[in-house]
């Protein structure tokens, strides 16, 4: 393919949702996928369920050097491996990228690739499920933000979010982006770790006292992190962090507790990607993202002993490694 409005890197449920909403309204999307999942696609196109009901056709290039350019390139693969998916597109132009992955090291390797002014900030508080028979559970559609990093707007952010929102995937511009992904990723790491050590639907775990508990204390050491590299949190994220942050330990666990009961009566099939990757024995998003989040703590000489904890636990049962037998 010489030039798409969109190359997605990814073809799981999130590179599919914007891939199929993408194609479906018009637009030349380019979907990078490989193996049985290239397959599927490319033969059954891509069929969504849930709060999107269609089947859309999604090109599909196995081989990346076939991608020329694109406008618009989207990372939408699990973080493990990112570095070299990215540097066999380095031959590729891009006007724009831009990562949905989880963790916040994601601007960075693609500042590496690419140059920093090529880069987008963003982040998905938006939910799918690859189900095993390849079609796509979509399952939350609350915004997708994309802005100029560390701050700030312009008409290719505008134009951009434009574009995806009225595909059906909601979006939206953000003026303060680097603080948006810290702020989700504050919530990631208490969410992700109980949902890996639990097993259960996000529903199940925000409504308990006890898992509750044990999430606002990983959202609180992972936002002295932020706050010690200058990053202001907001409560707009998929946990109101700033509020869980600043207020008792009793009032944070009540906000989760009470998202709890938003997420049984609108989302109740919502389940964290990391959990559907522990079941289904892939790899799990951890060195990326707790583990990163640890680095960047003892790098700076701050002590986070319940994050450094869960780390090493998520890492004890990443499939990956025991597949490896280490």
């Amino acid at each position: 393919m010489d030039r798409a409005d969109y190359a997605i890197l990814g073809a799981g449920a999130l590179g599919s949702v914007l891939g199929a909403h993408l194609a479906n309204a018009g637009h030349a999307v380019a979907l990078l996928a490989r193996g049985a999942r290239a397959v599927q696609v490319e033969r059954d196109g891509i069929t969504l369920r849930g709060l999107s009901g269609f089947t859309a056709r999604v090109p599909v290039l196995r081989d990346p050097s076939a991608l020329r350019a694109a406008r618009v390139l989207i990372v939408a693969t699990k973080t493990p491996g990112t570095a070299q998916a990215l540097a066999a597109l380095r031959h590729a132009s891009f006007d724009t990228a831009f990562s949905i992955q989880n963790g916040p090291g994601k601007n960075e390797l693609l500042a590496e690739a690419f140059g920093r002014e090529r880069v987008l900030g963003a982040l998905a508080d938006t939910s799918a499920e690859l189900l095993d028979g390849g079609e796509v559970l979509f399952t939350r559609n609350v915004n997708v933000y994309i802005g100029e990093l560390p701050a700030g707007s312009s008409e290719r952010v505008q134009r951009i979010t434009r574009e995806i929102d009225a595909a059906g995937v909601r979006c939206t511009g953000s003026t303060q982006v680097l603080s948006l992904e810290w702020s989700k990723f504050c919530a990631w790491t208490g969410l992700a770790a109980v949902a890996v050590t639990t097993r259960l639907p996000t529903w199940k775990f925000l409504v308990d006292p006890d898992s509750a508990l044990v999430i606002v204390r990983l959202v609180r050491e992972t936002a002295r992190l932020a706050q010690a590299l200058g990053v202001a949190l907001t409560d707009e994220s998929v946990l109101p962090v700033a509020s869980i942050t600043a207020g008792s330990e009793d009032d944070a666990v009540q906000r989760v507790t009470a998202l709890g009961e938003r997420y049984r009566s609108t989302a109740p099939d919502h389940r964290m990607s990391i959990l559907q990757d522990l079941e289904r024995g892939r790899a799990l998003e951890v060195h990326e993202t707790l583990g990163h989040g640890v680095a960047k703590a003892a790098a700076l000489g701050l002590e986070l002993p319940q994050l450094d904890a869960f780390y090493h636990l998520v890492a004890a049962l990443n499939p990956a490694r025991q597949a490896r037998g280490t």
